[in-house]
């Protein structure tokens, strides 16, 4: 079966809504290994429809101006794309169709066809639904030294847990932190009787 990743520039404060206004200062040489690396290992990525509208206004663009980004737009631009909508929609960028049919149902089939890793990066609403689903492998956080202290946030308001287990965790150059969180059966139970057995005596 098929992996499904995704990965999010998210602040302090747990905001992850435009990154492009404070994300840039952070970057450097090891998060952009640590990007190209999830990409290297997909070869189909999922969206959201305002991610993708984004993604397509600016990536094509970019390939076709042949500068220093242009190989990693190639990348994007020759991947098979697929985005969620509940409206009809028309495309320009090539490898990019839209989902059909009920998300858990056509998602469950996209992971059991043959193929490499599924990739999302943004598309906040569809990591909420794949998490929510307990279809998402993988939860890859760049977190950023930073509280934005508006905008959306990754997890909204909601009824139940989403229990994760921590798998891996990076310190990258300029301070943002890698976390990488995998689904977890249920959330551990216990109280203050079993806490205070690891205070100092």
């Amino acid at each position: 079966m098929r992996k499904i990743t995704a990965s999010l520039f998210i602040a302090l404060d747990g905001v992850v809504d435009a990154p492009d206004q404070w994300h840039f200062p952070y970057f450097s040489d090891d998060m952009g290994a640590t990007v190209a690396a999830s990409m290297d290992r997909a070869d189909t990525m999922l969206f959201g429809r305002e991610t993708y509208d984004s993604f397509a206004g600016a990536w094509p663009v970019r390939e076709a101006a042949g500068g220093e980004d242009a190989g990693f737009a190639k990348t994007i631009g020759d991947m098979r794309k697929i985005v969620l909508s509940h409206r009809p929609l028309t495309f320009t960028w090539r490898n990019s169709e839209q989902l059909q049919g009920d998300f858990v149902e056509a998602v469950t089939a996209l992971k059991n066809e043959p193929g490499g890793e599924i990739a999302l990066s943004g598309s906040v609403s569809v990591v909420r639904q794949l998490l929510a689903a307990g279809l998402l492998d993988e939860l890859h956080l760049l977190v950023h030294p930073i509280a934005v202290r508006k905008g959306t946030r990754l997890f909204d308001e909601g009824d139940a847990p989403i229990p994760l287990a921590l798998a891996s965790s990076t310190v990258l150059d300029k301070g943002v932190v890698h976390l990488v969180y995998t689904p977890s059966a249920a959330a551990p139970e216990a109280g203050y009787e079993e806490a205070k057995q690891h205070l100092p005596q």
